[in-house]
C-alpha cells in the first residue's frame, strides 16, 4: 500500500482520468473531505451520485459519473490549495470560474462549500480546487 502525500489530488485526478477514459464509476479511498466534496459535485450536477462501501475494512468512496456519449459532465478541474502551497481567500475574494460556469470549493469553519454558498453566507476559507 503506498502513501499519497495529497488524497484531494489524487481524488481529483481519478475524477479527471475516469471523465477522459469515458469510466461510469471511480472508486477512491474514503475520507469525510472527500465525501464532502462529492455532495458538492451532486449538488451542482457534475456527477449522478457517490456512495460509501466498505470491503474488508476499508471505507472506499465510489462515485458514479454523469456521461453523455461517453464525455464526462466535468470537463476540467484543477487543485489549487496543495500541502506545498496553500491557498486561502476572504468571502469577498471568492473567484468566479469560467465566468460562472464553473465552481470553486472551499474549506471553510461551515464546511466544504461551493463558491456560491460561501458568498451567500459571507465566509472565506481554503481554496481547494476549481472544477468547470
Amino acid at each position: 500500500m503506498s502513501v499519497v502525500s495529497d488524497p484531494i489530488g489524487d481524488f481529483l485526478t481519478r475524477l479527471r482520468n475516469a471523465g477522459t477514459a469515458g469510466l461510469a464509476e471511480v472508486r477512491a479511498p474514503h475520507s469525510r473531505l472527500k465525501e464532502d466534496i462529492a455532495k458538492i459535485l451532486h449538488r451542482e450536477g457534475y456527477i449522478n451520485g457517490f456512495k460509501v462501501e466498505e470491503v474488508d475494512g476499508h471505507r472506499h468512496l465510489i462515485v458514479v459519473s454523469k456521461l453523455a456519449n461517453r464525455k464526462s459532465a466535468i470537463t476540467g478541474l484543477k487543485r489549487v490549495s496543495r500541502p506545498g502551497l496553500r491557498k486561502y481567500v476572504g468571502a469577498t475574494e471568492i473567484p468566479r470560474v469560467l465566468g460562472g460556469l464553473g465552481i470553486a470549493v472551499l474549506s471553510t469553519p461551515r464546511g466544504v462549500l461551493s463558491g456560491r454558498e460561501a458568498k451567500k453566507q459571507n465566509v472565506g476559507g481554503e481554496l481547494l480546487a476549481y472544477i468547470w
